[in-house]
């Protein structure tokens, strides 16, 4: 099923992949539709409820199932269409949210990158992750409006960043003694043998406008391929004027429309 889309499909792939050989669970839960003993529709429930080949048909079943429990999601985020098909059934059980972003562009690279590679950026190790995840909590209190670090004192974000670092799916430029910070910063969220989609993009605001973002992702992409994976995706928001003439200068192109709501 996931295979019909790849690109939009990838984190629910990326996670069943990972279960094959990782000791433990999902971290979630999938729910499907089945017809004929075929996979049609399912929906990722974890700390986001991501859905994938949602249809207006299939959108009402798999929301009754998703509100036969608590909402653990924070988000539900996927394709534009499917998004609001699963929210409009899902609405009444799951309150009111804090926000919806209806216009996602979801973009693309499969080739060369169009500008040259930062040669300082390289995949960040767990030696990093004291300067790694401040500078990920920013990335997330400015992207999604509030700190990652709640009541828990932020163990599950930790976690995760922790585990991206593992993986060596984070990669970092760093600025140089005696003070190293982090410049530049992007992540491999979720990999798969076909794609990668990057998420957690991230330049210190002190240098912005200096052109460090298109040569950072450049760098990304390359990366992604030396690991053998032909193509590298993102999604951004709309109203993200010069995150999106960075990645369009670096050789990413529309191929479809995300949206999100947040809770």
């Amino acid at each position: 099923m996931c295979q019909r889309d790849p690109v939009s499909s990838v984190f629910l792939t990326s996670r069943l992949q990972y279960a094959r050989w990782r000791l433990g669970g999902l971290g979630g839960r999938v729910i499907g539709y089945f017809d004929s003993g075929e996979l049609i529709s399912a929906c990722w429930l974890g700390s986001n409820t991501i859905p994938v080949q949602v249809s207006d048909y299939t959108a009402p079943l798999l929301a009754e199932e998703a509100a036969k429990g608590p909402r653990r999601s924070s988000s539900i985020v996927g394709p534009a269409y499917q998004v609001k098909a699963l929210w409009e059934n899902l609405g009444a059980a799951w309150g009111p949210p804090r926000e919806i972003r209806a216009d996602q562009p979801l973009m693309m690279i499969e080739g060369p990158p169009l500008v040259a590679p930062d040669p300082l950026v390289s995949a960040a190790t767990l030696a990093d992750e004291a300067l790694l995840l401040p500078a990920s909590v920013s990335m997330f209190t400015e992207e999604v409006g509030y700190s990652p670090l709640g009541p828990d004192g932020g163990g599950t974000y930790r976690q995760r960043v922790r585990e991206l670092l593992g993986r060596g799916h984070t990669l970092a430029r760093f600025t140089g003694a005696p003070h190293r910070s982090v410049l530049f910063k992007a992540d491999l969220g979720a990999v798969t043998r076909q794609t990668v989609q990057i998420q957690g993009v991230w330049v210190d605001p002190r240098y912005r406008g200096q052109g460090l973002s298109a040569p950072g992702m450049a760098s990304v992409v390359e990366y992604c391929y030396r690991l053998g994976i032909p193509s590298a995706s993102l999604y951004v928001n709309s109203f993200n004027t010069r995150a999106l003439a960075a990645y369009r200068r670096v050789g990413f192109r529309k191929v479809g429309s995300f949206a999100t709501v947040l809770f």
